[in-house]
């Protein structure tokens, strides 16, 4: 019997708050998911380097 898209689980994501839900290639590592998509991904490692103070700079 198929599952039905609404009876799939939900997250939101770390960087925009928007909700996704499960897709087949994350049954795996569902647990670790944490963003929607690559933008957001890249978007949190480029803000976390920019936060990131640089002990080069005095």
């Amino acid at each position: 019997m198929a599952v039905k898209k609404g009876d799939l689980p939900q997250k939101t994501c770390a960087i925009c708050g928007r909700p996704f839900t499960w897709r087949k290639k994350w049954a795996k590592v569902w647990d670790e998911v944490r963003y929607c998509s690559d933008r957001c991904r890249r978007e949190r490692r480029s803000s976390g380097q920019a936060e990131r103070p640089s002990s080069t700079q005095s």
